[in-house]
């Protein structure tokens, strides 16, 4: 991910999604848009945002989910089982993630990421 460029991790049918795009485009961000649940994240992928999330797979688990409640609720699983669940199962990501080169955030709500895209960022 190039420094200057904003990824959104992106569900169409999300309306605080789409209220992040419309921001991000409201503030003329370079936005490289992911629909994560048709294109869903690699493992890896996965393992780099939560490390710039700064924290745990668990907590990137949609717990409201329907197949969350029906397959995984009450039952434990290692980061690394869960990072496979997130990867095989999209709909569980929380949402809408936006990453660039400095760091990544879960944008709920949408005020948090009028504080990333301020936020100070270190010099090259």
């Amino acid at each position: 991910m190039e420094k200057n460029k904003i990824e959104i991790y992106h569900n169409t049918r999300c309306s605080k999604s789409r209220c992040a795009l419309d921001m991000l485009n409201a503030k003329g961000a370079e936005v490289v848009i992911r629909d994560y649940i048709k294109t869903p994240p690699s493992k890896k992928e996965l393992k780099d945002i939560i490390v710039k999330l700064g924290i745990k797979p668990f907590e990137l688990v949609r717990k409201k989910e329907p197949i969350f409640i029906e397959k995984f609720k009450d039952k434990k699983f290692t980061d690394a089982e869960w990072i496979t669940i997130l990867s095989e199962n999209p709909i569980l990501i929380e949402r809408p993630i936006v990453v660039d080169g400095y760091g990544a955030i879960i944008a709920r709500p949408p005020e948090l990421l009028e504080e990333f895209l301020k936020r100070k960022k270190p010099k090259s």
